[in-house]
């Protein structure tokens, strides 16, 4: 399978009978031509042989470490579930600059036309998509508009953090998500048609 590695089992030799059943093994999977672990038991499961522990348990990880001198069983399936939200605050960051850009614009326009048109013709080549190449590409160019366009987004969101009402966002956001189930589960209900058979009366 691309992109996942496979790792070989962890074999407990006391266990699966000592040295002789692990010689057997290896010499019964190099007469068949395979190798002593099956691909395809890893996923499938395979009701010949009896159940066997996952290898990256963490047992299976201490025998690893006491006996082959600190190297141990890892298991790289799992993934990290302990999400930070830096991506979240970029974004947020990101959001803002481009507000704050709009804003920037708007002002110059009605007070300062060739400077909005060099601003609008600086947006239109560097997109504000990511803040702080923008605003160091501005300020290369024009620094009194790219200290502007920073305070301007600093001052949008000391705005945003007095209005934003956590309780409301939690509530909006679990409201959608029963709203689109229950959407979903009206087009896969097959509802019965009209032209079912009736029995005449009379």
């Amino acid at each position: 399978m691309a992109g996942v590695q496979m790792m070989p089992a962890a074999v407990d030799v006391r266990a699966e009978g000592g040295v002789a059943a692990l010689r057997r093994r290896r010499e019964g999977a190099a007469a068949s031509g395979g190798s002593a672990v099956s691909t395809a038991s890893l996923f499938a499961g395979d009701w010949r042989r009896r159940p066997r522990r996952p290898s990256c348990s963490v047992r299976a990880l201490r025998q690893g470490r006491s006996s082959r001198g600190g190297l141990g069983i890892v298991c790289n399936l799992g993934g990290q579930y302990e999400d930070t939200f830096d991506d979240v605050q970029l974004q947020l960051m990101n959001y803002f600059t481009y507000k704050a850009v709009r804003t920037v614009l708007t002002q110059l326009y009605e007070m300062n036309p060739p400077s909005y048109r060099w601003f609008y013709n600086f947006v239109a080549v560097n997109k504000p998509t990511d803040g702080k190449l923008f605003l160091r590409a501005l300020s290369k160019e024009r620094q009194e508009l790219a200290e502007r366009v920073m305070i301007t987004r600093l001052h949008l969101y000391g705005k945003w953090i007095k209005k934003c009402d956590h309780g409301k966002m939690y509530e909006m956001i679990s409201d959608e998500n029963l709203m689109l189930m229950r959407e979903r589960l009206m087009e896969t209900v097959i509802w019965p048609t009209d032209d079912t058979n009736t029995e005449k009366i009379g």
